[in-house]
């Protein structure tokens, strides 16, 4: 499936990654929210947890179709996500995300933290208050 891809951390526009992954890659990148997870803080990025009563905020990254397959790797590569590996850092999965312009719901890839970090944060970590990466407290 070519989904869209929800970016909520370093991938956003304005922040290091952004560029390096996705500049010539996109045909739409749009303001949206994720109900149902929380941000934790990590090493220099957040983890998207889920979360019932949550809600993250970030892009809806749409990739140019020529680019699809490309982008999806090296974000998969990134993320440090092989499917099946118990030893990844996030899960990419399939969630709906609501478009801030026009309220609709649409289904995009979303890289979550794995089970195991998941539980590591929920025990342990650093809620970013608010679900906004850009928002955080430095």
């Amino acid at each position: 499936m070519r989904l869209p891809f929800f970016v909520y951390g370093t991938l956003r526009p304005g922040e290091p990654n952004h560029d390096l992954f996705l500049r010539g890659r996109t045909s739409a990148e749009e303001p949206g929210r994720l109900s149902g997870a929380v941000l934790y803080d990590g090493p220099g990025y957040p983890y998207a947890v889920e979360e019932p009563g949550g809600a993250v905020s970030g892009e809806l990254v749409t990739a140019r179709p020529e680019a699809y397959d490309e982008l999806l790797a090296a974000l998969d590569r990134l993320e440090e996500y092989v499917p099946g590996d118990p030893r990844s850092l996030y899960e990419r999965v399939e969630l709906e995300v609501v478009r801030d312009a026009d309220g609709a719901a649409v289904h995009a890839w979303v890289y979550v933290a794995a089970p195991a970090v998941a539980a590591r944060l929920r025990a342990r970590g650093k809620l970013i208050e608010g679900g906004d990466w850009r928002a955080r407290r430095r």
